[in-house]
């Protein structure tokens, strides 16, 4: 195991019921608050209501910012930034998914500079030495943005949709409460877990040798979401199958099961040229990408950690042929993602074309090769995506 560093201040509140303790936690920052949210289901499912409540009795001075979109773009966090500057905002809250608080990230760091927020991002990009304090009320289980120091923006103007890591973008005060997720479509719900996985995965799949305890936490997590997310899809309003997924989500990308992991990740820069240039939900590229990914990467090199994951979380029998399991392995994910979670199973269904695929890979290689699991080209990662179809 590499040496690294690990520091995961945000402080959690999980279960029902918490938000009678968001006033406290906000006023130790300031008063001046700035609400984000979406498209306004909160508003509809009464979360709005009680947020506001919450925040009036705390005596807080309130702002808000509505609209932020799935695959949040550089425009909203802008309009956030502006906010904050005019209004002298003490702390935001960020109320909903992985979109709402990945733009409320930059907002927070946007608001301790002088120069564009879009300008955080690229080969270029300028240090996040500063941000305002975040607290986050979660409402979806998926990216784990509650409780990590990422976030990611699309640029609609130059087509870039590119991640960001820093540690001033980790939220102080994260509210979990799995009875937020039960008005969450089926559809989300798929996509979420998928997410979840895809995370996970990007981590597990690794050269390393000596990641035994961190493994098996990494199967733990991953045989959470393949038992938990096909009865939150069927029994929505089950508490445990809720809780469960949104743990695990959070702990997909802490950073607790890196174990200092010197290798990159893989799909997500590929999946993020698909939702930047067809604005597709994050998870169901994910999903797509993923077990074509693994059959592009399985070799003699690569089958042992692919009959160690097919073993420990699928239960396939140890005792056929390696390249037997791996194969299988590699099924029983499709089966998942595709049967299982009901997500469609290839570009086409979606509507992404080849004739992009050029484009998208020399993006998603835009620092060079994709040096994780197995090292991708551009010229892998058409292949990639040829499968894909």
């Amino acid at each position: 195991m590499n040496s690294f560093i690990y520091n995961i201040p945000t402080k959690v509140y999980f279960g029902e019921n918490q938000l009678g303790n968001l006033g406290k936690e906000l006023t130790r920052f300031g008063k001046r608050v700035l609400l984000t949210y979406g498209g306004g289901s909160i508003k509809r499912n009464g979360l709005y209501d009680r947020v506001i409540t919450e925040l009036r009795s705390a005596e807080m001075e309130i702002f808000e910012l509505s609209g932020i979109e799935p695959n949040p773009r550089i425009d909203s966090v802008r309009d956030g930034v502006k906010i904050c500057k005019e209004q002298g905002i003490d702390v935001l809250l960020a109320v909903g998914g992985g979109s709402t608080i990945d733009a409320t990230k930059f907002m927070a760091a946007g608001a301790c500079v002088e120069h564009d927020a879009w300008e955080f991002f690229g080969a270029n990009a300028k240090p996040i030495e500063r941000a305002l304090p975040i607290v986050t009320i979660l409402t979806l289980a998926a990216t784990g943005s509650e409780m990590d120091t990422g976030g990611v923006i699309s640029n609609l103007e130059t087509g870039d949709k590119l991640g960001r890591l820093a540690q001033p973008l980790l939220p102080k005060v994260s509210f979990l409460d799995p009875t937020l997720t039960y008005s969450v479509s089926k559809y989300q719900t798929a996509c979420g877990a998928a997410d979840i996985m895809s995370h996970i995965i990007e981590v597990y799949f690794n050269t390393q040798k000596d990641l035994y305890m961190l493994d098996c936490m990494m199967e733990g997590l991953l045989k959470t979401v393949v038992k938990y997310a096909p009865v939150a899809i069927q029994e929505p309003n089950n508490y445990e199958a809720r809780a469960n997924l949104m743990w695990a989500s959070s702990w997909a990308i802490n950073g607790f099961i890196n174990g200092g992991k010197r290798k990159a990740w893989s799909c997500h820069p590929m999946e993020h040229e698909l939702s930047a240039l067809y604005d597709i939900t994050h998870g169901l590229g994910l999903a797509i990408l993923t077990p074509r990914w693994m059959k592009y990467c399985l070799d003699p090199t690569t089958v042992d950690k692919f009959v160690q994951y097919g073993v420990n979380v699928f239960g396939i029998d140890s005792k056929q042929d390696k390249m037997t399991i791996a194969e299988e392995s590699i099924r029983q994910t499709e089966l998942f993602f595709f049967e299982t979670l009901g997500l469609h199973r290839t570009f086409s269904e979606v509507g992404i074309k080849c004739e992009d695929f050029e484009l998208m890979a020399q993006k998603a290689c835009r620092y060079g090769d994709i040096k994780g699991f197995k090292t991708l080209t551009q010229e892998d990662v058409v292949r990639i995506y040829k499968m894909c179809l």
